[in-house]
């Protein structure tokens, strides 16, 4: 199936009852443009009436202190990248969600032979430090998928209470995870907003709106400190 999206072209294939992978051209998009996460990248707030938006949508967020990491694994969010995942775009379709999320923000996505999930080549235009990467799967870290609300601050922000079942799901849910340059991933740990921040400054609000989006889908509060950190992004 091809679509035509602000004059490009996405194609994508999909088994029935499968949710459909991008296979081409990349149509990147805004968080408040794209609730669910499907579509790539993370396009600059930049509109007053959508920086408004933003803040709007950050107030919502419930603060809470942080609590212990204590018995924090990335185990108790599942297998990596599992598919088992329900209820979350590309759950099930027998892809690894790190493939499907470069798959979904790639350029020039490269297969390995005989598989339509495997990716070992592509182009990332990253929105964190504002590389483009040509990354090959022969070096891996180059390119590593990002929990925009990391699992270790989810841990500690209460997601050691959950069942294991909503731990696999916001580990898997493609508005939750941004395909980013590997060592500004790795600068940024399990850091809030008020820690980290992503060095491209004019993504900021974008990313600290997606942090908010995550947060209020899973009913996951925030640090005082990381609310105020991400309503200055947007005000």
């Amino acid at each position: 199936m091809a679509a035509v999206v602000g004059g490009a072209v996405l194609v994508a294939v999909a088994a029935p009852g499968e949710a459909e992978r991008p296979r081409a051209a990349v149509v990147r998009a805004g968080p408040l443009d794209n609730p669910d996460g499907t579509r790539a990248g993370l396009v600059a707030v930049s509109a007053r009436a959508d920086r408004a938006a933003a803040v709007r949508l950050i107030r919502k967020v419930r603060v809470a202190p942080r609590g212990s990491g204590r018995g924090y694994t990335r185990l108790r969010f599942g297998a990596n990248w599992a598919d088992t995942a329900r209820g979350v775009p590309y759950a099930g379709n027998g892809c690894r969600t790190r493939d499907d999320l470069l798959a979904r923000d790639g350029r020039a996505v490269e297969y390995r032979r005989g598989s339509r999930c495997v990716v070992v080549a592509m182009t990332l235009d990253d929105p964190y430090t504002g590389r483009t990467i040509r990354w090959r799967k022969a070096r891996a870290d180059r390119v590593q998928v990002d929990h925009v609300v990391p699992l270790s601050y989810e841990w500690a922000m209460g997601a050691s209470r959950w069942p294991m079942r909503k731990r696999v799901r916001i580990a898997n849910d493609p508005l939750n995870l941004m395909p980013v340059y590997g060592p500004a991933n790795e600068a940024k740990g399990g850091a809030g907003p008020a820690a980290w921040l992503p060095p491209v400054r004019r993504v900021r609000c974008a990313y600290v709106t997606r942090f908010a989006q995550v947060a209020l889908k899973y009913g996951l509060p925030v640090t005082r400190a990381d609310k105020a950190a991400m309503l200055a992004q947007c005000r």
